[in-house]
C-alpha cells in the first residue's frame, strides 16, 4: 500500500476524531458527532475537488474515507473518558491532519497541472477548510479566522515541499519533511503565542 495512501487515511483518522471531540464537548447527538466529524475529515478536500473539478471527490471514490471516520467517532466514544479532558488532545490532532491534508492537497493540484501557486491553496483550502465547515456548523469563530497562525503554517509547509521537490530528495522523505515544518511552525506560535499582525482601527497591530 502507498504510504502517502496510508499517511491520507491517518490524517482523515485524526481530523475525524477533532470533529468528534469539538461536537462531544457540545453535546451533539450521535447524528450531530458523526456529520461534524464527516465535513472536519473530508470538508476541506472535497471543496478543493470541486474548485479543479477533480472526479469521484475524494471520499465517494473510495470508502475506505467513510470506514475510517466511522471509526474515529467509535474510539473517540469509547476513549472520550481519556482523550477528552486533555487540552492538548484536540491541538494534536488538528495539527496532525493539516499537516497532511496541504500536502495531499499540494500534491493533487500539481497533478492537475495547477501553477505552483494555486497548488500551494489548493493545499491550504483541503488542510482548513475542513475545520472552518466544522467551527461554523458548532458555533464557533473559525481557528483560521483567529490569532493563532494557522494558514500561515500550512503555507510555509507547502512552500517547503515545492522547493525540495526540486532537489534529489525522495518524494516520500519530501513529503514527511514538510509536515513537520508545518506541525513545528503551528506548535511553536502556539507556545511561545506568535501571531501574525492584526489590523485595527486601521493600523496593523500585533496586540
Amino acid at each position: 500500500m502507498d504510504i502517502v495512501y496510508v499517511i491520507d487515511i491517518l490524517g482523515t483518522f485524526a481530523f475525524a476524531i477533532s470533529g468528534a471531540l469539538v461536537a462531544s464537548k457540545k453535546e451533539f447527538d450521535l447524528f450531530g458527532v458523526i456529520i461534524l466529524a464527516f465535513v472536519t475529515a473530508v470538508g476541506g478536500g472535497m471543496l478543493r475537488d470541486i474548485l479543479i473539478d477533480a472526479h469521484p471527490i475524494n471520499w465517494i471514490g473510495d470508502l475506505n474515507y467513510i470506514y475510517t471516520i466511522l471509526s474515529a467517532v467509535v474510539f473517540t466514544f469509547l476513549f472520550k473518558s481519556k482523550i477528552a479532558p486533555l487540552r492538548k488532545t484536540f491541538f494534536l490532532f488538528d495539527t496532525i491532519g493539516i499537516s497532511v491534508f496541504t500536502l495531499l492537497g499540494l500534491q493533487k493540484g500539481l497533478t492537475f497541472n495547477l501553477p505552483a501557486i494555486v497548488a500551494i491553496i489548493m493545499g491550504m483550502v483541503s488542510a482548513v477548510f475542513g475545520g472552518v465547515i466544522r467551527d461554523v456548523l458548532s458555533r464557533e469563530v473559525p481557528l483560521i479566522f483567529k490569532k493563532e497562525i494557522y494558514a500561515s503554517a500550512c503555507l510555509s509547509g507547502g512552500l517547503i515541499y515545492l522547493l525540495l521537490r526540486q532537489t534529489p530528495i525522495n518524494d516520500n522523505l519530501n513529503f514527511i519533511i514538510s509536515a513537520i515544518v508545518i506541525i513545528v511552525i503551528r506548535t511553536v506560535s502556539v507556545v511561545y503565542k506568535l501571531e501574525l499582525p492584526k489590523i485595527k482601527d486601521n493600523v496593523f497591530s500585533n496586540k
